[in-house]
C-alpha cells in the first residue's frame, strides 16, 4: 500500500516520490485509488501560496499565482486531459473519431476554448470569496473534486485496451470500501469550513454523475483524459456552488 501511495504522489505530480523506494509497474494501476490523498498535497500546496500572496498582491494576482504554481506542481496534467476531453467530445461524432481526437498530443480550438473558460470562471469565482475562508475553500475543493472524479473508474469500463492506453496503464477498478475511504479523506477538509458550505459537496457528486452519464453514451467508458477532465469540472463545482453560498450569507 505505502509504495502504490507513492506511486500515487509520483503520477499525479512532478515530485520525484519514486526515488525514496522502487515502485513496481503494477502499483500505478491503483494509483487513482489515492488520488484524494494526493489532493491534500496539491490543494494544500496552492491553498498555502494563495494565504502567502494575499498578504502582498493584489486578490486576482493572488489566486493566479497560486494556480500558477499547482500547474507546475502537477506539470498541468489535468489541464492536459481537459483540453482533449473537450476537443475530442466536441469534434468526434463517433466513438472511434472521440478516441482518436482525445489520443492526439495537438490542442484543438475546442480545447484551447475550454481551458479559457474553465479559468476564467475559476479565477473569477475564487478571487470573489470572501479572503478568511479562500484558503480553506480552495484547499477543500481540490481533494473533493479528485474523489469525484475517481467515481468514474468505479463506474464505468476502460474505453480503450491496455495498448491504446496513453501512459500504457489501465485502473483497476475501485473497491467500495476503498471509495469510502476516499470520501471520508476527500471530505475531511471541507469540515473546517462554516456549516453551510458543507452543501459545496453536492453539486460536484452531480456533476461527476452526469459526466458518467454522457461518456457512457458516447464512448462507452472512460479514459485517463476523462479522469483529469472530470475532476477539474467537480473542482469548478464545488467552487461554483461556494462562491454562490457566501454570497448568499
Amino acid at each position: 500500500m505505502f509504495r502504490t501511495l507513492l506511486a500515487s504522489f509520483s503520477f499525479f505530480t512532478r515530485l520525484p516520490f519514486w526515488r525514496p523506494a522502487d515502485i513496481p509497474a503494477q502499483c500505478y494501476a491503483r494509483v487513482v485509488e489515492f488520488w484524494p490523498a494526493v489532493g491534500w498535497l496539491t490543494g494544500g500546496v496552492t491553498a498555502l501560496v494563495l494565504l502567502l500572496l494575499l498578504k502582498i498582491l493584489p486578490i486576482p494576482v493572488a489566486v493566479i499565482g497560486a494556480y500558477v504554481c499547482r500547474l507546475i506542481l502537477t506539470g498541468a496534467l489535468h489541464e492536459d486531459g481537459l483540453a482533449d476531453f473537450i476537443d475530442g467530445m466536441g469534434g468526434g461524432r463517433s466513438r472511434d473519431r472521440i478516441l482518436e481526437i482525445m489520443k492526439d498530443s495537438h490542442i484543438g480550438s475546442y480545447g484551447v476554448i475550454g481551458l479559457i473558460c474553465y479559468y476564467g470562471i475559476l479565477i473569477c469565482c475564487v478571487a470573489s470569496l470572501p479572503v478568511s475562508l479562500m484558503p480553506v475553500i480552495v484547499f477543500a475543493a481540490d481533494p473533493w473534486g479528485k474523489f469525484c472524479g475517481e467515481l468514474i473508474v468505479k463506474a464505468l469500463p476502460y474505453a480503450r485496451n491496455k495498448e491504446n492506453a496513453k501512459n500504457k496503464t489501465v485502473y483497476l477498478q475501485i473497491s467500495t470500501s476503498i471509495l469510502l475511504l476516499g470520501a471520508v479523506v476527500a471530505g475531511l477538509p471541507g469540515l473546517l469550513l462554516p456549516y453551510l458550505f458543507w452543501l459545496s459537496l453536492i453539486p460536484p457528486l452531480l456533476t461527476s454523475l452526469s459526466l458518467v452519464i454522457w461518456m457512457k453514451k458516447r464512448i462507452g467508458g472512460y479514459t485517463g483524459d476523462c479522469c483529469g477532465a472530470v475532476f477539474l469540472c467537480c473542482e469548478l463545482a464545488y467552487i461554483l456552488s461556494a462562491t454562490i453560498i457566501s454570497g448568499l450569507i
